[in-house]
């Protein structure tokens, strides 16, 4: 049984570098969400979460084939119209790369069939690399891969959520109170997403306390990693991202 003392942590990548979602295992109503410029803050950071759960890809292995990762092509099956959120991460060598063309040309000669990389996923190779820079086996009880989508599918009785997050790049209203809404069954104060913090958007609030959602079902031994044997890559690092 989880340390009912422990404090787990829901992390989401925002502009200015990271929004995480503390709370004690089991209390999600004392829920407290604080802005970091580093993850590697997070690590260290006074709460000493017990669990950290990162919407970030961690595991980059030296070629894919299909449609990205394994971890990936494991849950976009599952999300309906909400697989769109799930980005295809390329090779190591390419998320390495900080030059769309450079990248986009590494990512083809390691990819099988030939495929470039989505603005979308370019944009986040930055904290790929900020995680993978920090990252050794030895935190993997720490630290885990999660996908707020996939997180809201499994509290939500294993079904995708009925409305987006984000209509044309832009917040929506509707698909953030439905998730609100849901996090509310699961003990989440609703105040918590009655105005955004500085520098974060609802959007990112919501996301990260489905993360921290997850990383208590971690805790206590109740999340699944998808797929349910992940590879690991060069470094050594689980391809997963549970929920």
């Amino acid at each position: 049984m989880a340390d009912r003392a422990a404090i787990v942590a829901g992390v989401d990548g925002i502009r200015g570098g990271w929004i995480a979602a503390f709370h004690p295992v089991g209390d999600p109503g004392a829920t407290v969400l604080k802005p970091f410029s580093r993850f590697a803050d997070i690590l260290k950071a006074p709460e000493a979460p017990a669990i950290i759960a990162v919407d970030m890809p961690i595991g980059l292995p030296e070629r894919i084939t299909g449609s990205g990762r394994a971890a990936e092509k494991a849950v976009r099956s599952l999300l309906g119209q909400r697989q769109s959120s799930v980005f295809s991460i390329p090779a190591r060598a390419a998320v390495m790369e900080e030059d769309y063309c450079k990248a986009c040309s590494l990512a083809l000669a390691a990819s099988d069939p030939p495929k470039k990389i989505s603005k979308q996923a370019f944009n986040i190779f930055p904290k790929i690399r900020e995680i993978d820079a920090l990252m050794a086996p030895v935190l993997e009880d720490r630290v885990f891969e999660v996908h707020p989508e996939l997180a809201f599918w499994r509290l939500n009785g294993r079904a995708p959520m009925t409305l987006p997050k984000k209509v044309k790049s832009r917040a929506n209203p509707e698909g953030i109170a439905e998730r609100a809404e849901l996090l509310g069954c699961f003990g989440y104060d609703p105040k918590l997403f009655e105005r955004p913090l500085p520098g974060c958007g609802l959007d990112d609030m919501v996301d990260a306390c489905a993360c921290a959602a997850i990383a208590g079902r971690i805790l206590d031994g109740t999340a699944t990693p998808f797929p349910l044997e992940p590879p690991r890559d060069a470094k050594g690092l689980r391809i997963a991202i549970w929920a």
